[in-house]
């Protein structure tokens, strides 16, 4: 065994201890090495001994605790290995598992490399039951996941216990916690454990800002032990310093940008409730193109958005791909236009424009595509387009959280402060919200682009 075997002890910790304190050392390294190998194994893995104090769930008489802390700082380990301990210990125990989406539940904090089943010792492994979205610990304890997608789902179960992965994703934040927190009835003292990267979300800064959420905070580097050095190298590289660096690998709660055209709080009120419009309920339906500046690498920005009888605009979906070759992204505008039946394609032609048309062509879109030129910048084309936001004309009908962070990076002046290189996402956005408002006499028309 080596000094820094179960007792903890390492190399300068015994120069330093007294006579008495080294043979107190030599008789508890003696106990740990008589174990029989399985619990020998048990304790050199156990959770105690491997977790970070910033990963230990807080003392206390507590109900909610928030591990708020950039990527790869072990925020999905801390979740499973406190769900973990919370089944082994309570066979009564009825748990909450919820994630941004059903998918996310089951890959993530069930079937990951970090999730339920595979921390689990291996005596004491829950049954997965996918059929019943369901685990069972051999001592009675239940968990099921549930999907950030539906907040009615949570609506009529009970639980002792909950935990809430990534809520800073959830297409909707407060409808869910709120069906959650509502349902935690069961045992003695119910409690929900919510981890997340940070993100300027209503639910996220409620939480954080709750005197009584206990709340942890850390950073990507916190873990730096049990990641790559050239994967940290290239982060501090890449991003420190940046307000993208500071919320996902710092774990800051960045707040609203001053001088956004975008909001939080302006998004939430333009959020779509209840059932989405279908295609018969909308007069025009295009799908908006902001293709990538290079031949392959970068993302293609892609906007579906309809408008209502009434003036009333929607954004239906953000079909944004990444890193695609122009035949995909062209696929991509062709499957998301027939997906919605759209009137038109509508692609900005300054990167390119005879290369956008043909591709496009080649994708074999039978609809119009209106080719799209920016005279101005594109703060200017996009001050209008937040303008029909203020004036309450636009509904965000679809979780598009990644096109609203992009939305609130945009400034009145000039910069973008939000995450990617370009704010490839929103500039499809406004070209959507231009054609259908410039097309439409009962709102007031956009400005020539």
């Amino acid at each position: 065994m080596t000094a820094t075997g179960p007792s903890g002890a390492e190399p300068d910790a015994l120069a330093a201890m007294s006579d008495y304190e080294l043979v107190l050392e030599a008789c508890r390294r003696a106990l740990v090495m008589a174990l029989p190998d399985d619990e020998l194994r048990a304790l050199t893995e156990s959770w105690h001994r491997l977790a970070r104090p910033d990963q230990r769930a807080p003392a206390g008489d507590w109900s909610t605790w928030l591990v708020m802390a950039g990527r790869g700082f072990g925020k999905t380990r801390t979740g499973a290995e406190w769900v973990r301990a919370v089944a082994e210990s309570d066979g009564a125990a009825r748990i909450a598992l919820v994630g941004a989406s059903l998918h996310d539940a089951r890959s993530i904090m069930v079937e990951g490399e970090s999730g339920l089943l595979a921390i689990a010792p291996t005596d004491r492994r829950p049954e997965w039951l996918p059929s019943l979205r369901e685990l069972r610990w051999p001592n009675g304890a239940r968990a099921q996941i549930f999907g950030a997608a539906d907040p009615e789902a949570l609506r009529g179960p009970q639980h002792s216990h909950g935990w809430a992965d990534e809520i800073g994703k959830w297409p909707h934040g407060i409808a869910v916690w709120d069906n959650l927190a509502m349902g935690m009835r069961l045992g003695g003292r119910p409690r929900i454990v919510a981890t997340t990267t940070p993100r300027a979300t209503p639910l996220v800064v409620r939480l954080a800002a709750d005197p009584g959420v206990v709340v942890t905070r850390g950073r990507t580097r916190d873990n730096g032990a049990n990641l790559p050095a050239a994967f940290l190298a290239e982060m501090e590289r890449g991003f420190a310093g940046t307000r993208l660096g500071r919320q996902e690998l710092d774990g800051e709660l960045l707040l609203d940008i001053e001088g956004a055209l975008w909001t939080r709080a302006l998004l939430e009120q333009c959020r779509h409730r209840g059932t989405a419009p279908g295609r018969d309920a909308l007069a025009r339906v295009v799908v908006a193109v902001d293709p990538p500046a290079r031949a392959a690498g970068d993302a293609c920005g892609i906007v579906a958005a309809g408008r209502d009888r009434s003036g009333m605009s929607y954004v239906l979906e953000d079909a944004t791909i990444e890193g695609a070759s122009p035949e995909r992204w062209a696929r991509r505008v062709a499957e998301t236009a027939e997906r919605w039946q759209a009137d038109r394609v509508v692609a900005e032609a300054n990167n390119g424009g005879d290369m956008v048309a043909a591709v496009l062509r080649a994708a074999d879109i039978t609809l119009p595509v209106k080719m799209v030129h920016a005279s101005r910048g594109k703060t200017a084309r996009a001050e209008p387009v937040a303008a029909l936001y203020e004036a309450g004309h636009v509904r965000h009908v679809a979780n598009l959280n990644a096109l609203e962070d992009q939305l609130c990076g945009l400034t009145i002046n000039g910069v973008y402060e939000g995450p990617g290189r370009s704010p490839d996402r929103a500039d499809a956005l406004v070209w959507a919200l231009t054609e259908i408002s410039s097309s439409h006499s009962g709102n007031a028309r956009l400005r020539s682009l």
